[in-house]
């Protein structure tokens, strides 16, 4: 099965960047044959899109909130997808999940998504 790992979180100040990195293993195809998103969990809040990529052609979504800001990537000969968060404000703090779906969904809603890493806290504060 498909194991996700996430890291790079942490507490930062507004205007600060991080960079998130899922390591994937387990994988029965190229990482390219998934489609990969970010998906972010405040508390009260329903789980929701921060940015995916398609596996059919690549193309990417990105929620309205981070247009600008962040940028999703992968590294196909080391299986890690990333996150970079630039200029990141206190409406960005939240859980942090990588997520990975084998059919090439381009929905990106976690419904649409059925493995998942563990998260990782992302605290925005100054």
């Amino acid at each position: 099965q498909v194991q996700l790992v996430e890291s790079g979180g942490g507490l930062v100040q507004p205007g600060a960047s991080l960079r998130l990195s899922c390591a994937a293993s387990g994988l029965t195809l190229d990482l390219n044959y998934y489609a990969i998103g970010w998906f972010r969990q405040a508390p009260g809040k329903e789980r929701e899109g921060v940015s995916c990529m398609s596996a059919s052609d690549g193309s990417t979504n990105y929620a309205e909130s981070v247009k600008g800001r962040f940028t999703i990537s992968r590294d196909y000969a080391k299986n890690t997808v990333y996150l970079q968060m630039n200029s990141l404000k206190p409406e960005d703090p939240g859980v942090y999940f990588c997520a990975a779906e084998t059919y090439g969904t381009n929905w990106c809603s976690p419904r649409a998504y059925d493995s998942w890493g563990q998260g990782t806290q992302v605290t925005v504060s100054s």
